[in-house]
């Protein structure tokens, strides 16, 4: 499956060449596909804080490129260049609060950064760091839709109609995606009907993205307003939600995008299995549960209006862009390290002592 996977790849949204991170602008998509060259980590922090790059994966990936933009910078200042990247860490890591990959990767090119000491082409070493975790999360990627879909066929291999939300293509991440991956996988096994994509508003990502994406690779694909979700669960069939994930706790808790919550209490009561597919990269063990994770908000005009016009009543919005999903609503956590079934704390701390599978 895996040569059909690569063969299957037309879509990526990240893009790191002459120096510079080019990142396609998910803004005006599926209209206009636009890439935007950076070459600051103020550019890049900017870029992630407006979701021209979007999805926990390529936040990380995304950030750890600006790290290697702000090391060439603070360098060619002369002094003291490494204490000054303090200033740039902490102005990513502020960019978005709640996607865990991003302070993951953020601290992985610390962590090499503080092993430089006196190496002779440190900047080199960095740009080798980020470009690492691109590719290493490609790879994760790749094994998560394998565990995936092995985990489909183990509960029921025909044929069948899977919902999703949000979008955790190619787009979110270093390529193939996440949950999207996992379906994109089934599909090539013949183990996908269809695929209804929430439209997920208010940024309407499974609209404009993972319509798109799913569309352009041949997967029949409805789109559903997420209010249709527990109705279509009831219709149509589904056996599965797939979704992805932003920040998973110590007890299985998962933080996705909004509407995720009432996704699972929906597919419990119909009995639609629950499947999160996310690199362990975004299981965040500092935390004992979902209680403990912060909830971004953020300005209510994005519900009130719809393309700079306002559709709403002169009223307050509360916009929280994420919640989260109990672990005892959840079937399986797929990560690339394996599959825990059921989550708790004992089964996520035995997870994230293991090796990856590749």
């Amino acid at each position: 499956m895996r040569d059909r996977l690569l063969a299957a790849e037309k879509v990526k949204a990240i893009d790191w060449r002459d120096g510079a991170l080019y990142l396609l602008d998910q803004r005006i998509l599926p209209f206009e596909e636009t890439w935007i060259a950076y070459t600051s980590a103020a550019g890049v922090a900017e870029a992630i804080r407006s979701m021209v790059v979007r999805g926990a994966p390529a936040i990380g990936i995304s950030a750890a490129y600006g790290v290697v933009l702000a090391a060439r910078a603070r360098f060619a200042e002369g002094g003291d260049w490494q204490a000054a990247l303090a200033e740039d860490f902490a102005l990513l890591a502020d960019s978005r609060p709640t996607a865990v990959n991003l302070f993951w990767a953020l601290g992985r090119m610390q962590e090499r950064l503080d092993r430089l000491k006196n190496h002779a082409d440190p900047l080199s070493v960095l740009e080798a760091e980020a470009i690492a975790i691109h590719e290493s999360d490609r790879e994760a990627n790749l094994t998560m839709a394998q565990l995936g879909v092995d985990l489909i066929r183990k509960h029921q291999g025909n044929a069948q109609a899977i919902l999703t939300h949000c979008n955790t293509g190619a787009l979110a991440t270093g390529g193939f995606g996440t949950a999207l991956g996992v379906i994109r996988g089934a599909f090539i096994e013949g183990m996908v009907e269809r695929v209804y994509a929430d439209e997920t508003r208010p940024w309407l990502q499974g609209s404009r993205l993972t319509a798109w994406e799913l569309a352009n690779e041949g997967i029949p694909v409805t789109l559903n307003a997420d209010s249709a979700a527990a109705h279509i669960m009831k219709t149509k069939g589904i056996t599965w939600v797939i979704v992805g994930a932003d920040r998973i706790t110590a007890n299985g808790d998962v933080a996705n995008k909004i509407g995720t919550y009432q996704l699972a209490v929906n597919a419990m009561h119909h009995g639609v299995r629950f499947m999160v597919v996310a690199p362990s990269s975004t299981i965040d063990m500092s935390l004992a549960s979902g209680d403990d994770i912060p909830i971004e908000e953020r300005d209510g005009r994005e519900l009130l209006e719809v393309g700079g016009k306002r559709v709403g009543a002169d009223v307050d919005a509360f916009n929280p862009v994420f919640d989260v999903t109990p672990a005892d609503l959840i079937d399986a956590i797929v990560t690339e390290k394996g599959i825990v079934e059921r989550p708790d704390t004992a089964k996520m701390t035995q997870l994230m002592c293991r090796k990856r599978l590749h």
